[in-house]
């Protein structure tokens, strides 16, 4: 088994505020793993620290199999992890192709310095994503927000990210817009790609994720399948609310 993401004995505060206590788990390569818990429980800290929005106080990071701990948020994109953001961070007045050329770079720079970008490469994204060819000149603040997840998806993609941090992607959709975004990451899965996802929406996380993980205040409660982790009394008392 190749591990894509090892986290070990992550700790990470705030001041007096320990937002990660200790935690560590695996990713394999092409599996899908849930982090769940409360708000105010950890996850997007967690998410900081892998991709180095935020450094940890101690504990290490590799991804596949290379410590990553002490590089940039733009190493550890080249290096292959990127994610999405619960509140879609487009460039609003670029187009869809102009945001999906943006996340291409360093080759769309190259191209701005040496020549016309490879229009190509960005439909051929977009088409991958399930944008349609009319739709690639719409600017950011066109889109609804189905499409805003699915633009976050493209951006994420042209970085050439092969393990992908997914926090809320179901935030603020319909539920045919849960659908078409579970469709899609269903489709990446089959094309081999690496989830981390955090979703307060459990059941449209349930049969996307072949494992879950659950943390309160950064402590690790339980890790296991999605159904163990869910009947898990610590679980259960934390998120759920039950005594």
């Amino acid at each position: 088994m190749t591990l894509a993401l090892e986290v070990r004995n992550l700790v990470k505060k705030f001041g007096g505020l320990t937002a990660t206590n200790d935690l560590s788990f695996d990713l394999a390569k092409g599996e899908s793993l849930g982090l769940i818990g409360p708000n105010g429980a950890g996850k997007t800290t967690v998410f900081s620290q892998i991709m180095g929005e935020l450094r940890q106080t101690s504990g290490t990071i590799k991804l596949y199999g290379e410590e990553i701990s002490k590089l940039t948020t733009a190493e550890r994109i080249a290096k292959g992890v990127s994610r999405t953001y619960q509140v879609p961070r487009p460039f609003a007045e670029l187009s869809v192709r102009e945001n999906i050329r943006v996340g291409l770079m360093p080759d769309s720079l190259r191209a701005m310095i040496f020549g016309a970008p490879d229009r190509s490469r960005e439909a051929e994204l977009a088409q991958s994503i399930g944008f349609a060819p009319k739709d690639l000149d719409k600017t950011a603040s066109e889109l609804a927000m189905g499409d805003l997840r699915k633009l976050e998806f493209a951006r994420t993609l042209a970085t050439g990210a092969k393990l992908l941090l997914l926090d809320e992607v179901f935030a603020g959709l319909t539920s045919g817009e849960i659908g078409m975004i579970a469709e899609l990451i269903q489709d990446l899965r089959q094309r081999g790609f690496t989830f981390l996802m955090v979703s307060h929406d459990l059941p449209a996380m349930e049969p996307l994720v072949d494992r879950a993980i659950a943390i309160e205040r950064g402590t690790m409660l339980a890790n296991g399948s999605f159904a163990d982790v869910l009947g898990d009394k610590s679980v259960r008392a934390s998120y759920l609310g039950e005594s």
